[in-house]
């Protein structure tokens, strides 16, 4: 059996996700928050098996309370929401979510989503993960190579850095 929290500050929201999900023989509700700090207290007391967690709630948005989650080593967290903004993708995932979907979603596509996060995979709304990969894949600054080309340097600026290696304050 599937245990799911949900954590969502909309009661609507929160109860049609529970009618989605008990409808699966092998999911059930362990719990519910309607702000962050009660989705981090419900998922380390009960222990489901995923968190959907909601990103904009009061008290603590759903952003931390992953982080706080993942930080206790707690249960994985799926991020579902309605805003589609790459800087809540991101700092979702540096979060330690398992997964990120947009409200926008069908219910197949939720049920699918807890089941893969509950086995232990990770899981991006397809239009996120073409992004994702973008992002991974644009050109970086080049970096230079590690190692110091004294060769490189002119008189003065070895000077410097060898006053600067000695300590001293003055060049």
């Amino acid at each position: 059996m599937i245990r799911v929290l949900l954590a969502d500050d909309h009661q609507l929201v929160r109860t049609g996700f529970r009618v989605i999900l008990e409808m699966e023989p092998d999911m059930t509700v362990v719990g519910e928050a309607a702000d962050g700090e009660a989705a981090v207290e419900l998922a380390l007391r009960l222990r489901p098996d995923v968190v959907l967690m909601d990103v904009e709630m009061p008290e603590v948005n759903g952003l931390e309370a992953t982080r706080r989650i993942a930080a206790e080593g707690g249960p994985s967290v799926l991020i579902l929401t309605t805003f589609d903004h790459d800087d809540y993708l991101f700092e979702a995932l540096q979060a330690g979510a398992s997964g990120f979907l947009l409200k926008n979603g069908t219910p197949e596509a939720l049920i699918e989503a807890v089941r893969v996060i509950a086995a232990g995979d990770a899981l991006l709304a397809p239009a996120i993960t073409r992004r994702v990969i973008a992002a991974f894949s644009a050109p970086r600054p080049r970096v230079p190579e590690p190692g110091v080309r004294l060769d490189e340097l002119t008189p003065r600026e070895h000077e410097v850095l060898v006053l600067l290696a000695g300590g001293a304050t003055n060049a």
